[in-house]
């Protein structure tokens, strides 16, 4: 097990340092200038320039590069060239209002999604599991930011149940009933799509693992059902951790349109916000955090699936 872990820790240090050179690659490719964005069409030339050496953008790319690299390694992500504050500070709290989020919303979504397809698959065929299916096909198909506009116009504006968006004043505890009501609109609006991505693959895992020939034995052998269903929890469960990793990626990485709809300040907002100023460092920051993020999650859902299967090991 140590050997595996091993490899796939020294697989993912090349796919990382490719990341960082693909999100320098296409924001340096991106139409626009930072500089210009940042000192206004009326700034004098000397202005712009001293503004461009400032933050590096005067030298060659390959240079800007290695010397990006270096930053990244060492913890630093640059300097907001809207604000002038350290990029590292400002995806720090915005990645732990994000996280906040992610998490209550992959609790939700994945209970809810893992029941919802247990019993469909457990009762495939059957009445439950195509009113299963119709749901879970639902929550795939609805935009959650149109989900979320709907829900602040429903339970804020019309009934005034929730507050419609930002979060509780900073004096709130983490998980006080004030910062509860704050999240309980746009948590259940990010959940909605994982939970019918998990259950629909729920679904299919347990449907497909009850008609294999070892479960078909152990039931003409008279076993009980709790432990014909363990056998099959035992069977699904690296398939569905693997599921379950990508959704709480994507979590993360796709709560840009949640968190401006409701006003929450995590990095889809500070991401939508860096992508209207033109903040070069904030956006390279963002990306680079998620996209490493995604890299070790990855690695983790590995040493999961290793870890309950034997046989991944020798890959």
């Amino acid at each position: 097990m140590l050997s595996y872990i091993v490899r796939r820790v020294l697989y993912a240090v090349p796919i990382a340092v490719g990341v960082t050179l693909l999100v320098f690659a296409l924001l340096h490719m991106a139409p626009g200038d930072p500089v210009n964005a940042v000192a206004g069409p009326d700034a004098p030339a000397d202005v712009v320039e001293a503004l461009r050496r400032a933050y590096g953008f005067d030298k060659p790319l390959p240079y800007q590069y290695l010397l990006y690299l270096g930053r990244v390694v060492g913890g630093d992500l640059g300097v907001s060239v809207a604000t002038g504050r350290a990029v590292a500070g400002e995806l720090a709290q915005a990645f732990a209002n994000t996280l906040v989020l992610a998490l209550g919303a992959a609790v939700v979504g994945f209970v809810a999604g893992i029941a919802l397809g247990g019993v469909a698959g457990w009762h495939k065929g059957t009445v439950v599991d195509h009113l299963a299916t119709v749901v879970s096909l639902i929550g795939v198909s609805v935009p959650h930011y149109w989900l979320g506009m709907v829900m602040v116009i429903l339970m804020a504006v019309e009934l005034n149940w929730l507050p419609a968006m930002g979060m509780a004043s900073g004096d709130a505890p983490l998980f006080g009933l004030e910062q509860v009501r704050h999240m309980l609109l746009p948590v259940l609006t990010m959940a909605v799509i994982p939970t019918g991505i998990v259950a629909r693959s729920v679904r299919a895992a347990v449907g497909e693992t009850l008609e294999r020939e070892f479960v078909q034995a152990l039931k003409a052998k008279g076993m009980r059902r709790g432990a014909v269903m363990r056998h099959v929890v035992r069977n699904v469960s690296p398939t569905i951790i693997a599921v379950l990793g990508l959704q709480f990626g994507y979590l993360l990485g796709g709560s840009i349109l949640i968190e401006t709809v409701f006003s929450w300040p995590g990095t889809g907002f500070l991401l939508n916000e860096a992508i209207f100023k033109r903040d070069l460092p904030v956006l390279q920051g963002i990306i680079l955090m998620l996209a490493l993020f995604f890299v070790l999650l990855n690695l983790v859902v590995d040493v999961a699936q290793a870890a309950l299967d034997p046989r991944m090991r020798r890959t």
